[in-house]
């Protein structure tokens, strides 16, 4: 779903657009920070139900960083989410199995390099503010600004012809 310049765009069709961007799955850069502390490396993650969803080590460095400051930004191809992290426990034992199945389907070679049951925690990150870029069905670029708390979007032409 793209938009003409003249036409408005709904919260809604822009995080679809958002979404749609991203497809099933993708390698994301993933910024975290503890005690002013940055730290950034990639993640293999899958979309649904408007979320973010990646697999890592409870023992990593990483994790224990997100453990203590929840507070991320991930960016792929011109999509910074800015987003909260939680835990949500061993992927084993995710409800559904829908991360561990997604991940198959997806992201086989990932998986099959790192699959360790007993250690790996499923990750979800809610989106908080998120800035896409894109260009409209006539050919301009802009930017949609997407506020997840308020439900909201701004969107800002870069260009004009």
């Amino acid at each position: 779903m793209k938009f003409s310049i003249e036409k408005e765009i709904t919260y809604e069709q822009a995080v679809a657009r958002m979404f749609e961007k991203l497809g099933n799955s993708q390698i994301m850069a993933l910024a975290s920070s503890v005690n002013d502390y940055v730290m950034v490396r990639n993640v293999s993650c899958l979309f649904y139900d408007e979320k973010i969803y990646f697999k890592t080590d409870k023992n990593f460095r990483k994790t224990k960083q997100l453990l203590t400051n929840p507070n991320v930004a991930l960016c792929w191809s011109g999509i910074q989410v800015e987003g909260t992290t939680e835990n949500k426990g061993l992927v084993s034992e995710e409800p559904g199995h829908r991360f561990e199945e997604g991940y198959k389907k997806y992201l086989w070679e990932s998986y099959n390099k790192y699959s360790h049951t007993d250690t790996e925690i499923l990750i979800e990150v809610t989106p908080g503010y998120v800035e896409v870029w894109d260009t409209s069905d006539d050919g301009y670029a802009y930017q949609l600004f997407i506020d997840f708390k308020d439900h909201s979007v701004t969107v800002k032409p870069y260009d004009q012809k």
